[in-house]
């Protein structure tokens, strides 16, 4: 409220309190009997004329009642003293007499009356700037609707930890105004002054559609001022009242990629999926439960959820059953192991399956280090069980999942994988199954990533460990992954090695500085600690081999890989020989395996 208005919004209530206290005091001091109307209403008009008279030369009105203190106090004192001894005066000279027990009685309400109120508003003040000494100052990026439903609601919230203080946007039309209080400052390249100069502690990017690059640069700016980094959740979730806008939600890693999501081809998906029974391999997994999801959108007629670890299964059929329930989808389990050939065979003739998705595997590199023998049995024997149930069986499509580590592989798990590929490859020619191979780079959020060790290293105070300042990975979300696993599906021929474009690579090093500096941290304060680089890693990843690489886009963002001919009768006569083989003979045999290119070699379909 403007001084203006404020000043007219007090002289009118102080007019109104002055009234009402001389005829309280009238009712109370009994004297409504001996005092004329005529008396009453002059005495009370110049009860009001000198209580704004003196106000007006004490500058009553332009006093900060929030602020107010005993000066305050002793200033309305002699206010209300000098009118009421005024009007008693004047009482005097007019009507040759003074009512002393109502001018004494009007005395005492109207200092309870004016002082009582103004100084609540100091209390109101102070107990609202301890419940505002707790709360978090804000930064708002975003002075959009989205802007104003936060602004709105933290205002609102009592609970809420956060105190909007500033508006930060890209709109200059915007700039200098104030929405709901809040002052626009600025665009983006404000944030960094801003948060130096408003002691700002944390940011609410309140842009739900931003998306890509855009997004990664208002992200990076933020990361720069050091301070905790938060976005809201959709806005036609917070719309339909799904999520509470007071749910903020961490900087999402996926959103560090900078660049956009890959999009499915939603007709083609839909039609090479609606009505047919699928079958999943691995369903339990990060990446086999999100293919769950994903199937799910379009409409399967049946879909099999096949996994080793019974918590898991259950988990994500209760999951799908809860999210799914308006669809007509019948969710299946089977708790198998993908090493056991004669169960495959059963499920795959019990179910009768028109698509494979095969995501089950051992995928963690220093476990595999350790346990070759067990790369071999999961990744390579049971990928071949699978497979060949599914050949058996005239199942329609397989759709095997594979990684950019089986890409001139120096780790078991890569090399496990690399033969796998090769011996889907090698069906394909020889099968009326569509045999085709997806490769993921990192999947973010996905078990025993990189993201999910970062943060637990973070929250409980550092030092966040890297394995080498060089180290770059590709990195893909889980959504994408299984987007692509789907889409891969769709567009397959047979024998094709799909691989998504996914940018350029992210250092390690950077990811988790990132990190760090938007959960409000600072370097310093985390440390990050190098460990030297596993036995089987590489500094760097490749998605392609040479001899793979093909120029076509099968579909944006899709690549597609040449098939080639390698060595398949060397790879099953290690699957004949390699229990009798020590850790170190075996871990050298399948790198040169899956290293090797041997042309025109090739076994028919068991």
């Amino acid at each position: 409220m403007d001084y203006r208005n404020r000043f007219y919004f007090l002289f009118l209530s102080d007019s109104f309190v002055v009234l009402i206290a001389i005829f309280l005091g009238v009712f109370l001091s009994n004297n409504y009997l001996e005092i004329t109307t005529k008396e009453l209403l002059f005495s009370s008009f110049i009860l009001v004329i000198t209580h704004h008279l003196f106000g007006y030369l004490y500058k009553l009105y332009k006093k900060s009642w929030e602020y107010a203190s005993i000066g305050e106090l002793i200033i309305i004192f002699k206010i209300i003293t000098l009118s009421v001894l005024t009007t008693g005066v004047i009482q005097i000279i007019i009507f040759q007499d003074a009512y002393i027990r109502l001018l004494m009685i009007t005395w005492m309400l109207h200092i309870l009356l004016i002082g009582g109120p103004r100084f609540c508003w100091r209390v109101v003040r102070n107990r609202k700037t301890k419940e505002l000494h707790n709360k978090k100052r804000t930064l708002i990026v975003g002075a959009g609707s989205a802007g104003m439903m936060v602004v709105r609601q933290l205002l609102q919230n009592v609970d809420a930890e956060l105190l909007p203080i500033v508006f930060i946007d890209d709109d200059v039309k915007k700039h200098q105004l104030e929405i709901l209080g809040i002052p626009v400052i600025g665009g983006r390249r404000q944030i960094e002054r801003v948060v130096r100069e408003y002691n700002i502690e944390n940011i609410v990017i309140a842009i739900p559609s931003l998306r890509g690059k855009e997004l990664n640069e208002i992200f990076q700016l933020c990361v720069e001022t050091k301070r905790k980094t938060q976005t809201i959740p959709m806005l036609e979730d917070l719309m339909t009242g799904k999520i509470s806008i007071n749910q903020f939600l961490d900087v999402q890693e996926e959103d560090l990629l900078g660049r956009e999501p890959v999009v499915l081809d939603v007709d083609g998906v839909s039609e090479f999926i609606k009505d047919k029974v699928v079958l999943i391999t691995g369903a339990g997994g990060s990446i086999g439960s999100e293919i769950c999801r994903q199937v799910s959108l379009f409409d399967p007629k049946k879909l099999i959820l096949l996994g080793h670890g019974e918590n898991s299964i259950y988990s994500i059929k209760m999951d799908l059953e809860e999210e799914y329930c308006h669809k007509k989808i019948e969710f299946c389990t089977e708790i198998a192991d993908i090493q056991d050939y004669e169960k495959m065979m059963f499920v795959m003739n019990k179910y009768r399956p028109h698509i494979v998705y095969h995501a089950a595997a051992h995928k963690h590199v220093p476990l595999m280090e350790c346990n070759p023998e067990e790369a071999v049995k999961n990744n390579v024997i049971g990928t071949l069980n699978v497979a060949n149930a599914a050949s058996w069986n005239h199942i329609e499509n397989f759709v095997m999942v594979s990684t950019d580590k089986a890409v001139n592989p120096t780790s078991v798990m890569g090399a496990t994988k690399r033969l796998a590929e090769i011996l889907i490859q090698n069906m394909n020619s020889k099968s009326n199954t569509k045999f085709v191979t997806v490769r993921f780079g990192n999947v973010l959020g996905s078990r025993g990533s990189v993201i999910p060790l970062f943060k637990r290293q973070i929250q409980k105070g550092g030092p966040v460990t890297v394995t080498h300042p060089e180290m770059v990975r590709y990195f893909m979300t889980i959504p994408e992954a299984s987007r692509l696993v789907l889409q891969a599906g769709a567009l397959a021929n047979g024998g094709e090695i799909f691989v998504l474009d996914m940018g350029e690579p992210v250092k390690i090093i950077d990811l988790a500085k990132n990190l760090i500096r938007l959960s409000g941290k600072s370097i310093e304060e985390i440390g990050i600690k190098f460990t030297g680089v596993r036995p089987g890693e590489k500094l760097f990843e490749e998605l392609l081999k040479v001899d793979e690489v093909h120029e076509e886009q099968v579909y944006p963002k899709i690549h597609i890989g040449k098939s080639i001919d390698q060595d398949v009768e060397s790879i099953m006569q290690l699957l004949e020989e390699f229990t009798q083989m020590d850790s170190e003979m075996l871990k050298t045999r399948l790198l040169f395996l899956s290293n090797t290119h041997v042309g025109n070699r090739r076994l028919a379909v068991l």
